[in-house]
């Protein structure tokens, strides 16, 4: 059954949760041996989740951010690592159909490959030298005009979903210009190449190695965009980041209630749960819970209902949510690893990978300290 044959986002949810069940399994398995979870994205393509947020001109769903943060979140629950993989195509797909960057016949044909055939992008933006590109620095990878054509030469670090793009969104500094510009780049082309350097103990599922491109031909149109350098604009689909590691959180916080409600040692009647320090955390992680259900969610939903206008002067609100949320998330995987004591360090339990796993977001963008800073000056 395909998600775009469903008629209410009730069933797309329900449908998504029924796939993604096995991930919870895997997860541990890829985890341990670095390897990538090539069968979670054939799951998801067998439903055409890549899909959703395809303008329905060409083919897709258009589903809004809010149903794309709510089923982005159950991906999490069920494995950290594919969610914020296949959270980077999503919004990527959504934004680039929401502001029409691209010419309409270039990202017109990649979209109907996204319907017709799970075709999966990201962008390939960051580098050794230059660190995360929200903080500015000029890409060492360069392209030079060779009559009708471009030759491409870098190194990409922390490219997710590597071993399965079909796409990568290269961004370059145009040679003999003070410009950078976004190349769109088929796996095929030769010259591309990806080394398998991600040995991260976070996210080790998510398949973030270097791209290495080596004097790679593109022809003119594949320069998709020019990269204004003026301070880029406030990007809702950047919640995808949030969303996951709340995921995470929530997956944390379930094994927690699932442990104190069953543990009862000899040493007391009733089992752990009963206990008010326990009841204590299980209250906070709650709360924790709650809080940032609800900063995600109405931010997402004030994005949706808003015009092209309000969404420009939200910056300063998506910062926070990315911050609030993650740095939350961290807290409730804490208070769960408390509640379950040593047992949560076994390689054998899940909670150890979660606590890595959500650490992770507090080097996804925004970074904090640029968020605080934007926050001051509001």
């Amino acid at each position: 059954m395909k998600l775009s044959t469903l008629k209410t986002a009730t069933e797309r949810m329900e449908l998504l949760k029924k796939t993604v069940e096995p991930f919870k399994d895997r997860a541990q398995q890829h985890d341990e041996n670095g390897t990538f979870p090539h069968e979670n994205f054939e799951d998801l393509k067998a439903i055409g989740y890549p899909a959703l947020t395809v303008p329905e001109q060409f083919g897709g769903l258009e589903i809004t951010l809010t149903e794309m943060l709510q089923l982005q979140e159950v991906i999490a629950q069920a494995d950290g690592s594919t969610a914020l993989s296949i959270g980077w195509h999503m919004g990527i797909v959504k934004h680039l159909g929401e502001n029409e960057r691209w010419s309409e016949g270039r990202f017109a044909s990649v979209a109907r490959d996204v319907v017709k055939h799970g075709a999966l992008l990201n962008n390939a933006a960051s580098e050794p030298a230059t660190g995360s590109p929200t903080r500015g620095g000029k890409p060492e990878t360069f392209a030079k005009k060779m009559t009708s054509r471009w030759v491409v030469n870098g190194r990409k670090t922390f490219t997710t979903l590597s071993p399965i793009l079909d796409y990568f969104i290269v961004s370059a500094s145009i040679d003999g210009e003070d410009q950078v510009g976004n190349f769109l780049i088929k796996r095929d082309t030769a010259g591309v190449r990806v080394d398998e350097t991600w040995d991260s103990i976070s996210m080790r599922g998510s398949g973030s190695h270097d791209l290495v491109l080596e004097n790679v031909h593109v022809n003119a149109e594949d320069l998709v965009e020019r990269i204004e350098a003026k301070r880029k604009k406030p990007a809702g689909w950047l919640l995808h980041i949030p969303a996951c590691y709340l995921g995470i959180a929530r997956a944390a916080q379930n094994y927690a209630i699932q442990f104190a409600s069953t543990y009862s040692p000899n040493s007391i009647a009733g089992t752990i749960a009963d206990l008010p320090n326990v009841k204590q955390k299980l209250g906070e992680m709650e709360l924790a819970v709650l809080e940032s259900k609800h900063f995600l969610y109405s931010v997402a939903s004030i994005w949706d209902e808003s015009d092209d206008a309000i969404r420009q002067t939200m910056g300063p609100e998506l910062g926070a949510v990315k911050l609030s949320v993650v740095n939350k998330a961290i807290h409730i995987v804490d208070l769960a690893m408390r509640i379950v004591g040593a047992r949560s360090l076994s390689k054998q339990n899940p909670l150890q990978r979660y606590y890595r796993d959500v650490r992770a977001g507090l080097h996804n963008p925004p970074m904090d300290d640029m968020t605080i800073m934007q926050l001051s000056g509001r």
